[in-house]
């Protein structure tokens, strides 16, 4: 029989877990794009253009085309960010875009933002779009500091730290991002990745890209991070 000190800390220990899962964002519900809205140049001039996003089978897949983005409504800062993917295919290019801000600054494309690259052999790698973000190592891993930049024709690209992370195509990949003040932090499959910080940014939306390859998501969780 349970004494009442017994009881006392069972209950507390359920409210401890009960409020670390009730803070926790599903972004993606496995129903419909609900929180989200998408960005597709294509469909400026046809509106009758294929989604490039949908929901099939309980996962929000990135058709890869028409490229695009597909951008949450809601603007976060200080959490770490769950992403449960996979290639269905083909392997290819796509993206995770933190701090995303003005649209279309690239390219007449992507987004103000910084992208975590999830492309096939290169996850963890960091884009920089009109965003920037300091790494140890940088002229080994961003090339010669006179290149680099965060706009078309500079070095934007800051490799990652590890090569092999990521699991045999068709299999799921975890990838997960944590964003803190100006720091960005990514581990694929549990390894660590890439570290940055002095990061120009510290809050804005989330974007996932339609970059040619079809990818499916059946996780995408945010757990907000307390000052």
């Amino acid at each position: 029989m349970f004494s009442k000190q017994t009881f006392l800390i069972c209950l507390f220990l359920i409210s401890i877990n009960y409020a670390a899962s009730a803070q926790k964002i599903k972004l993606f519900n496995g129903k419909d794009l609900k929180g989200w809205h998408a960005d597709v140049p294509a469909k400026d001039k046809n509106p009758d253009t294929p989604a490039s996003f949908i929901v099939r089978d309980g996962k929000l897949v990135s058709m890869g085309n028409p490229k695009g983005h597909l951008i949450t409504d809601a603007v976060f800062s200080n959490y770490r960010l769950e992403v449960e993917y996979r290639f269905t295919g083909k392997p290819g290019n796509c993206g995770v875009l933190v701090h995303a801000s003005t649209p279309r600054v690239l390219y007449k494309m992507f987004p103000k933002s910084l992208e975590v690259q999830m492309q096939h052999q290169d996850a963890g790698d960091f884009w920089c779009i009109e965003e920037d973000i300091t790494v140890p190592n940088m002229e080994e891993r961003r090339g010669p500091k006179e290149k680099w930049g965060v706009s078309a024709g500079k070095e934007r690209r800051i490799k990652n730290l590890t090569d092999g992370s990521e699991k045999p195509l068709g299999e799921w990949n975890s990838m997960s991002i944590e964003c803190f003040g100006n720091t960005v932090k990514v581990w694929v499959n549990g390894v660590l990745v890439n570290e940055g910080t002095n990061c120009t940014a510290s809050k804005g939306q989330i974007a996932i890209q339609a970059e040619g390859a079809e990818v499916e998501f059946k996780k995408l969780e945010l757990t907000p991070i307390k000052n």
